[in-house]
């Protein structure tokens, strides 16, 4: 710990942000000091376990607030008192934007706007391109400030490894083509993208963004970013040429709705709910996945019910019966159009959501050849692989990325690398590798620093917070910090959410879309 520890705000009490406040007090030289949540229980119970402790009370001033806007209220009237010569409490360092999707901009704006404040904000940036860069012009004005994106899968020590393999170690020479494969769960997809908060474009975005962003990103940190942001060589991005993309909602829609289950809407009033795999009941109380019978008050169930443990405990009769009236609430004909649009509905049946975002979708993209020029120092002409390494990574190849709700894997992911000198597969545990040369096999296996993401979630806390220690105890100026900590410049963070909305154009408009060209109309010309 440094002598003045970086002191965190975290918005937003739920999953994401008990993650991240999870990280950071386990993991990370900083400190949780205050929350910011409108639910009153998350808020209260998010603060007894990271702030003041089971037996402890919140201090009267700085530490708990019912919403941002109360925060940012608060923080401008530190500010005057503390500049008028008041003795005031502590602020804080920097912040974890952790609310709804949808929310990001408004948040990200102000607090840039506000000023002094190292932001982190859990993906996706945005919902929608404008609001992406405006975000972006905002975070630039936020000088000296160090911002991170909820990227996660970058931080993990399995996918840190793999970068290390291909791009320093280059253990299959250039790479000419990715496979990378996203499976969803096919119960975990019901969950959030056709009953839960994610399952209407309209409400947040498509599921390529909310699901899938993480991935996109992944595949442009391997392919397109430069091998390291600390060897002063100023490598320009390897930029793709063109992006493509199919997809749709395949399977959870209503003519795909069994004939037996006639016009129930809602599980529980359903006939052949205890034969249907996608039952509420099946995956929320019983005792054959993740729900309540086997004794989880976490993720998914806490999702529906946020005070289960209120209920006895999260255990027994009030328990159960308090879920199962969360599920059995439902819409019908006379239920306005918003009403349904404004919350989730767990136990609708998944064939008669709401739902319209795609469960099955692959984006292709290419890159042209573009080799640095011989006089560059990053130039590595004359080593042992002549094919390789004159382009230095930067040869023609192509990514293919699958998104896949219909599967036993639960975010899983596994990607196959095809290179001059060799091929890698890797899954969520191991990285193999083929040598064309030697013809030798060897599989690594990275540490598992913890299940969050595989140690992405504490993996990124650190940094960030690292980062914003870094300017604030060591005299380290942002930029260095963003580059060399965070490991990520806000035009990648642009770039790769950028490289998701070109997708999906490419997707609704049934075409190949030039990427330099894209970028330059809906991003550098706005």
């Amino acid at each position: 710990m440094s002598a003045s520890p970086p002191r965190i705000l975290i918005i937003g009490a739920g999953s994401r942000g008990q993650s991240y406040a999870e990280a950071i007090v386990t993991s990370c030289n900083g400190l949780v000091v205050a929350v910011a949540e409108p639910h009153a229980y998350k808020r209260e119970q998010f603060g007894r376990q990271f702030i003041w402790g089971a037996d402890g009370k919140p201090a009267a001033e700085g530490v708990t607030f019912t919403g941002w806007k109360e925060f940012l209220e608060y923080e401008t009237e530190r500010r005057r008192r503390e500049k008028a010569g008041d003795e005031v409490p502590l602020g804080v360092d920097a912040v974890f934007i952790c609310v709804l999707d949808e929310m990001h901009r408004e948040v990200v704006v102000a607090l840039s706007e506000l000023g002094g404040l190292h932001i982190m904000c859990e993906k996706p940036l945005a919902t929608n391109l404008d609001d992406c860069v405006e975000m972006y012009k905002a975070l630039q004005g936020n000088e000296g400030k160090v911002f991170s994106i909820g990227h996660v899968l970058r931080y993990s020590p399995h996918n840190m490894a793999l970068r290390k393999l291909l791009l320093q170690d280059r253990v299959i020479g250039d790479v000419l083509s990715v496979v990378h494969t996203e499976p969803v769960g096919w119960w975990h997809f019901t969950h959030s993208y056709v009953r839960g908060n994610w399952r209407r474009e309209d409400t947040t975005a498509p599921s390529l963004l909310t699901k899938s962003c993480h991935d996109i990103d992944v595949l442009l940190w391997l392919l397109c970013s430069p091998a390291s942001y600390t060897d002063g060589n100023n490598v320009a991005p390897h930029l793709p040429s063109t992006v493509s993309s199919t997809g749709s909602l395949q399977y959870f829609k209503k003519s795909r709705k069994p004939l037996a289950a006639g016009a129930a809407t809602n599980c529980l009033s359903c006939p052949i709910e205890d034969s249907c795999k996608y039952s509420a009941k099946r995956i929320y109380v019983s005792d054959k996945l993740n729900g309540l019978g086997v004794g989880n008050t976490h993720w998914p169930v806490s999702i529906v019910v946020p005070d289960i443990e209120d209920h006895d405990g999260g255990k027994g009769k009030k328990a159960e019966d308090a879920l199962l009236a969360k599920l059995a609430e439902d819409w019908d004909v006379s239920t306005p159009h918003s009403h349904v649009a404004a919350r989730n509905w767990f136990g609708r049946c998944v064939y008669e959501a709401d739902n319209d975002v795609c469960d099955e979708q692959i984006v292709t993209v290419t890159w042209d050849e573009d080799p640095l020029p011989p006089s560059h120092p990053a130039y590595s002409g004359g080593a042992a692989s002549p094919t390789a390494d004159p382009l230095s990574n930067r040869g023609a190849k192509t990514a293919t990325f699958h998104m896949v709700a219909q599967t036993r894997k639960i975010c899983d992911r596994y990607t196959h690398i095809y290179g001059v000198d060799g091929e890698i597969y890797a899954d969520s545990q191991t990285i193999t590798i083929e040598d064309f040369r030697t013809g030798e096999t060897r599989v690594e296996k990275p540490r598992l620093e913890s299940l969050g993401h595989g140690g992405g979630d504490v993996g990124l806390a650190r940094q960030f917070v690292l980062a914003v220690d870094k300017v604030k105890n060591h005299g380290w100026e942002a930029e260095r910090a963003q580059r060399e900590v965070v490991g990520c410049t806000l035009e990648e963070v642009i770039r790769s959410h950028a490289m998701v909305f070109c997708a999906e154009e490419a997707r609704r408009g049934k075409k190949v879309v030039e990427w330099k060209e894209w970028w330059a109309e809906k991003v550098k010309g706005i």
